[in-house]
């Protein structure tokens, strides 16, 4: 249940401070003014108008992410009192710890990409990961190639679910199948990989893309822990995405191994 709001009068921002990738960490508090309806966002950006901790000290404003601030541009993940999730749409009073007249909120960046500055990371693992895929249509040019063929209303609707995926990391972040140790490409790609094999163009590359499926960095990584699908923002079914993708690179391996693929 949401604390109270109206006992709570200011918020205390704990935030994971580190200059560079190679820079030490350490923490720093600060403490706002509570407004209710106030997202992490908003109390960084009031923390950035007087940067000064809760023991007096003058610093740099804590540096993030952040551009749409309606949960759609993935740009804003951050690790929030131990939960990854969009920072945008996390409301002081909902993921804040009620202790007196505040609510205590920590702030730390993803731990599952490279850092570049206190809650600021790197995901251009993912953009990567998504042409290990090929998530794309082979289309080359933009001509007109006429009315697009009839497709089943089900597989539609999928489609859509999984065209939601915006990039952020939160399943990345969560899973715990991607590490340092692991080469698994992640769930987002493999939810990608499903949608452009259900597009009547995209299925062009399905070959291409069970190929790498198959291998190494591919399906055979995830260990259906299903965290992805529990902490993913825009319910993707990532879950389903992979059952079916398990069905059908056995499907395809089966009929290789048989000469029909």
């Amino acid at each position: 249940m949401m604390a109270t709001a109206v006992s709570a009068s200011k918020i205390r921002l704990k935030v994971l401070r580190q200059d560079g990738p190679n820079a030490s960490k350490h923490w720093e508090e600060f403490e706002i003014p509570f407004v209710e309806k106030m997202n992490v966002i908003s109390a960084l950006m009031e923390v950035r108008k007087k940067p000064v901790t809760t023991d007096g000290k003058s610093v740099q404003p804590p540096a993030w992410e952040a551009a749409c601030l309606e949960e759609v541009c993935g740009s804003c993940t951050m690790n929030i009192n131990g939960g990854i999730r969009q920072a945008c749409t996390a409301l002081i009073e909902e993921v804040g710890v009620l202790n007196g007249d505040a609510f205590e909120v920590t702030l730390e960046p993803m731990k599952k990409f490279p850092l570049v500055r206190d809650l600021i990371v790197d995901r251009s693992k993912m953009f990567e990961n998504l042409k290990k895929v090929r998530a794309w249509v082979p289309i080359d040019g933009s001509y007109d190639l006429g009315m697009a063929q009839p497709q089943d209303d089900g597989v539609r609707q999928l489609r859509y679910a999984l065209s939601r995926c915006m990039s952020c990391g939160c399943c990345l972040e969560a899973c715990p199948q991607v590490n340092e140790k692991s080469t698994f490409v992640g769930p987002a790609a493999l939810g990608q990989a499903l949608l452009f094999n259900l597009h009547p163009v995209g299925k062009t590359l399905e070959k291409e893309r069970f190929e790498f499926l198959t291998g190494d960095e591919g399906i055979t990584g995830c260990g259906n822990a299903q965290n992805c699908v529990r902490v993913c923002p825009k319910s993707v079914p990532l879950t389903r995405a992979i059952a079916q993708l398990n069905r059908d690179t056995t499907v395809y391996k089966v009929k290789k191994w048989v000469g029909l693929a």
